[in-house]
C-alpha cells in the first residue's frame, strides 16, 4: 500500500502503544527519548506531529524501526521538555 497515509485527526491512530522496557526506560533517562509502538503505515512526520499534539512538546528527531512486524519510533524530545514527565503522565514512571 505504498502512497498510503494515516488520516490525523486523532493522534492514538498513530500511537498505538506506548513501550515500557528496560531498554526504553534507559532512553527516557537517559537519552530524552520516547518509544511507542506505530501504525504500520505512519511516516516520521505523522508521528512527529501526532507526538506534539497528544502531548504538547516539542520533538528534535524520529527513529523507526520495524521488528517482528511491529513499527516502533524513538522520539527524542527537544531539552525544554523532558521525557520522564511524559512518561509519569502516561503512568509507567
Amino acid at each position: 500500500m505504498r502512497g498510503y497515509t494515516v488520516k490525523m485527526e486523532n493522534p492514538y491512530a498513530i500511537l498505538k502503544a506506548p513501550l515500557s522496557t528496560e531498554k526504553a526506560i534507559r532512553a527516557i533517562e537517559y537519552a530524552n527519548t520516547l518509544t511507542f509502538e506505530v501504525h504500520r503505515e505512519a511516516k516520521k512526520s505523522d508521528i512527529r506531529s501526532a507526538v506534539e499534539s497528544a502531548f504538547n512538546v516539542k520533538v528534535k528527531g524520529v527513529r523507526v524501526n520495524i521488528t517482528g512486524g511491529i513499527k516502533k519510533a524513538m522520539v527524542r524530545l527537544t531539552s525544554e521538555h523532558s521525557a520522564s514527565d511524559v512518561s509519569a503522565e502516561l503512568g509507567f514512571i
